[in-house]
């Protein structure tokens, strides 16, 4: 219901993970496509990233597929059946396995990164048990006074919880409006109506959470700006080649065209990295080299309950039942960076849907 503990947290994080020490975050890799040779990344060192984020960025992004999950359950359902202990269970659960598979790989620590995520971790805990215990009493008890019918307060915070979705795939959560919707729901949503006792409860619920959200929020960004330069936009990438004729499509530029035949070229980062590299899998050009990283890279796709991966689908790191689409499971691979685009090209086919593609 509030994020006071965990904005509170996240301003200290942000000390912590400033103050501690780079960690070799930007070192690049040495590894290999032919075995016993070095390999010498043609990514410029500004821009390559260290290997151990493609496993560290997974409890990261769970706080955007958690949101998501609940974005989609409560467009029809009230948010008591979401699964806040249960989403609680499985960000710790993965943050665990990701750092036993950083630590087995031998990969850079990244401490700095390490306190950033044990922050946002802790105060989403916080956060989701509140809201369990709000939506499980007095939320529950609103919605069987109500005739368990969603009211239009129900319908807007549905539309925001979607909207705010859609929006930190690609931005930090505390440069979302929270204060317009909060005008929003005053202004344009009717006050009176079918339901009143669950009208006024989710009202209060509401204006609530986007007050605390949009004061705090505002918080953050400053202490986020004052420790932290804007993070890269982009992710550089290596390309087997470029098809006779090939120009530079939506959000994807070449950068350069090596005399071997390979090209590098800059694609989105986070959300839209996925369907940049997609698309360019579809038109047989293949990712070798990412961000500076040749070794492995972790996605996560979706797939029904009762179907099996293909063959080439790279190790399971981990699995995550869904709530919704019922009867479907979160999979978590790690394949390596030349196997991505085979595999990314393929999925659709073999029945899967592709969720995230973790580009360091």
């Amino acid at each position: 219901m509030t994020r006071l503990l965990r904005n509170a947290l996240l301003v200290i994080g942000v000390a912590l993970a400033f103050a501690a020490p780079a960690a070799q975050a930007e070192e690049a890799p040495l590894s290999s496509g032919t075995p016993g040779a070095l390999y010498q990344s043609p990514v410029p060192d500004a821009d390559r990233r260290g290997t151990e984020q493609t496993l560290l960025t997974f409890p990261e992004w769970y706080l955007v597929h958690s949101p998501a999950e609940y974005a989609r359950i409560v467009q029809h359902a009230p948010p008591h059946d979401f699964p806040f202990l249960d989403q609680i269970g499985q960000l710790w659960s993965s943050y665990a396995t990701v750092t036993r598979e950083q630590m087995r790989d031998n990969y850079p620590l990244n401490p700095g990164y390490h306190v950033m995520i044990w922050v946002i971790a802790s105060s989403t805990t916080v956060e989701y048990v509140l809201r369990s215990l709000y939506e499980n009493t007095v939320g529950r008890a609103s919605w069987l006074l109500g005739g368990k019918k969603l009211t239009d307060e129900d319908r807007f915070a549905a539309q925001a919880a979607q909207e705010y979705v859609d929006f930190i795939r690609q931005e930090p959560w505390y440069l979302f409006d929270f204060g317009a919707r909060l005008r929003h729901l005053w202004s344009d949503v009717p006050m009176w109506g079918p339901g009143v006792v669950r009208k006024w409860e989710r009202r209060y619920a509401l204006t609530t959470e986007y007050a605390i959200k949009a004061v705090y929020g505002k918080l953050i960004e400053k202490a986020t700006r004052a420790a932290y330069t804007p993070a890269l936009m982009t992710t550089d990438v290596v390309v087997d080649h470029l098809p006779d004729g090939w120009s530079a499509q939506a959000h994807v530029s070449v950068l350069a065209r090596l005399p071997d035949g390979r090209a590098l070229l800059a694609l989105p980062r986070y959300f839209d990295f996925r369907v940049a590299a997609t698309a360019l899998a579809q038109q047989g050009i293949r990712l070798t080299d990412i961000a500076g990283n040749t070794s492995e890279i972790l996605v996560t796709v979706w797939m029904k309950n009762d179907a099996s991966l293909p063959a080439s689908s790279g190790r399971i790191l981990f699995e995550q039942p869904l709530t919704l689409p019922a009867n479907t499971r979160r999979v978590a691979l790690l394949m390596p960076v030349r196997g991505l685009s085979d595999f990314l090209a393929a999925a659709g086919k073999n029945g899967l849907v592709t969720e995230h593609v973790y580009d360091y």
